[in-house]
């Protein structure tokens, strides 16, 4: 393929690639992220490929293997076009089924859709399923109709238009100044005005100047950056390109954490393409213009997702924080301006450039424009990716697209903005989210990560992992953090233990002010969410561990016990074959007991015990009953219940 010089050929170039592509000719899209593949997309598209050829059916009908289609909950997944139809948790075995019956017979499979379930109707098409139907999938939408690998899939929907406008109709001061009026808002945490960070990058002195992509998102349960990456990572260069060009960088880096290897992947095939196309090299798109990037793979830290960390690591030494008098926009990567944003910031540049400051300040609130891709998952019937309008409530998201609590079991809270971010009540469902307002209720946007928790969660062991995650992973250079979170993690461990003690609560304050005051990064500065969100919003449970030895949601090992009721058991040895430690006494027509001195409370009785007969129960903060005396321990036949 010869370089693309000019916009007038890059129009001439997607003109062609649509010219050859019927819009009526059926195809289908498998999901093919991580996540999929984790659940046999790989099988399930050795099968499509296989029957297609079977039913003769290779002309007629395309096969595309896009990225993660959001929907991680029911992958694998595939959609069939023009029509929409989408079926969910695909098997190799469906395959010929589908071929014959839906794209040769025209006819739906029932039993591959999504059942709503609160009504059981079965949903069709992916546009009508309520987690696709209320979202607004401006950065992630394209994710479901393009091969990552294949770079006309990403140019046919109108990829790298912006970067031939930006090269070819503006100045780098025009783009700078667009950015900056669609007050578009850093999505790594921060929240930090993309506009200003690159005007201070730019204006600082000192050549050359860098721009850098972080994909070290390292929060448990988010994935938001790698599945942009894995997906779509042809928007990501157009908007770091347009970032460099505005900026005066003519080197870039991709900062990708080690764990995502498909990331690492589909990024190497998408950065050959780029510059056999001529969007990326010593002229790009017969502008003049000089851009490369280069790929530098993480390590796996958490605290290497701080920017001076990740400078450091990028210049291979530790990846460890540096003091913050001096900005890293100034003196980045050896000691030169450097601008950093994660993957969606960099993905929505080509948004703006496109459709105009004015387009994405009319979607979300006065402070917090555009959407945001957070990472929906934890006790919520529907888990993956969801791109919502900034403003929408948490309980539209959790409610009418994650389809709400399971089981029927109640709401308790939501933790948003990863392990430093902070756990909302119940009382706050109805709050908007955007960046203003989750830290005005002592949380925070962080990278996207929103984990649902019910009743079955206790609140204190939450905060005990979270501060125990963050406390591995501090990288122990500065003694407000490498001491606050250890001796925060002590206290924590001692209340689940029963070991609390009065005081214990407001010394956890003392330390987390002293932590947010003098701590070195970030991580320093927010570690302390968790602890203070928990005690601000449910300090009741707190002081039921503590004075009470209590844990209300029956979790903490230390504070429960399991015994068998007398009058439900119906000898059935379940119980007793299951157990590890041989902790439970009975036989055949006689009262099992739960010996409490072997107990180790693994929980094992209570999940084996039959739902409908419910013999072992759960207790905590008061004394297990009194084993039946052996007398009375024998079941009559007249009175033993199947």
């Amino acid at each position: 393929m010869p370089r693309v010089k000019s916009k007038e050929e890059l129009e001439g170039l997607r003109s062609e690639i649509l010219a050859e592509r019927d819009p009526n000719k059926h195809y289908i899209t498998l999901c093919s992220g991580t996540a999929c593949r984790a659940t046999g997309s790989d099988n399930v598209a050795a099968a499509i490929v296989d029957e297609l050829k079977k039913q003769d059916l290779t002309e007629e009908v395309g096969f595309r293997r896009t990225g993660c289609h959001g929907f991680c909950e029911r992958g694998p997944i595939i959609v069939i076009h023009p029509e929409g139809i989408c079926y969910l948790s695909v098997t190799p075995e469906d395959v010929s089924e589908i071929l014959s019956t839906t794209v040769k017979g025209k006819e739906i499979i029932d039993r591959l859709l999504y059942t709503d379930s609160g009504t059981g109707e079965r949903i069709v098409y992916e546009r009508d399923i309520p987690f696709y139907k209320y979202q607004n999938r401006l950065v992630f939408g394209d994710n479901l109709r393009i091969d990552p690998t294949n770079i006309e899939d990403y140019i046919a929907l109108g990829g790298y238009q912006a970067l031939a406008k930006v090269l070819h109709e503006m100045t780098p001061e025009e783009v700078l100044e667009e950015v900056k009026r669609a007050n578009l808002r850093g999505r790594g945490g921060g929240g930090f005005p993309a506009g200003r960070k690159w005007e201070t990058t730019r204006n600082a002195p000192g050549e050359p100047k860098y721009v850098i992509v972080n994909c070290d998102e390292g929060d448990p349960g988010a994935y938001m950056d790698r599945s942009i990456m894995e997906g779509n990572p042809h928007r990501v260069l157009e908007g770091l390109t347009i970032g460099a060009y505005a900026i005066g960088a003519d080197q870039g880096f991709v900062y990708v954490r080690q764990e995502y290897p498909l990331a690492v992947k589909n990024l190497a095939i998408a950065l050959e393409q780029a510059k056999e196309y001529g969007f990326l090299g010593d002229d790009v798109l017969g502008s003049g213009f000089k851009f490369d990037v280069k790929v530098h793979r993480g390590a796996g830290a958490f605290v290497s997702g701080e920017s001076s960390a990740l400078m450091n690591a990028i210049e291979g030494k530790v990846g460890e924080p540096r003091p913050k008098y001096i900005h890293t926009s100034e003196s980045g990567i050896w000691d030169k301006p450097s601008n950093l944003n994660n993957v969606e910031t960099w993905a929505i540049v080509p948004l703006i450039v496109e459709k105009g400051a004015d387009w994405f300040n009319s979607i979300g609130t006065e402070g917090s424009k555009g959407t945001k891709i957070f990472s929906l998952v934890g006790t919520v019937n529907n888990t993956g990716l969801v791109e919502v309008p900034m403003g929408m409530t948490l309980r539209d998201i959790i409610y009418k697209i994650g389809g709400g609590i399971p089981g029927g079991r109640e709401f308790k809270g939501v933790q948003t903005g990863g392990p430093s971010g902070g756990i909302i009540p119940e009382e706050y469902l109805d709050s908007p989210v955007d960046f203003d307002e989750l830290t005005k209720l002592g949380s925070m946007m962080g990278s996207g990560g929103m984990i649902v928790i019910d009743e079955d969660t206790c609140i204190v062991d939450l905060a005990r992992y979270f501060v125990d995650f963050l406390c591995d992973e501090s990288c122990g250079k500065c003694v407000p953090c490498r001491e606050g979170l250890r001796r925060m993690r002590e206290i924590l461990e001692d209340i689940v233990a029963g070991r609390g003690k009065d005081g214990d609560i407001e010394q956890l304050g003392e330390i987390a002010k002293v932590m947010k005051n003098a701590s070195l990064c970030a991580l320093g500065t927010t570690a302390a969410n968790p602890a203070l969100s928990t005690i601000r919003y449910f300090r009741a449970e707190y002081e039921a561990h503590i004075k009470e030895k209590r844990c209300p949601a029956l979790v903490c090992k230390d504070l429960i016990s399991y015994y068998i009721e007398p009058e439900k058991c119906i000898a059935c040895l379940r119980c007793l074959k299951d157990c590890p430690e041989d902790a439970i006494e009975g036989e055949k027509r006689k009262i099992h007991v739960i010996d409490q001195s072997n107990c180790i409370k693994c929980g094992i009785c209570y999940d084996v015990c039959p739902p409908k007969v419910g013999a072992v129960a759960k207790i905590s903060g008061r004394p297990v009953p009194p084993p039946v005396p052996e007398a009375e321990r024998l079941i009559e036949r007249g009175k033993e219940r199947k």
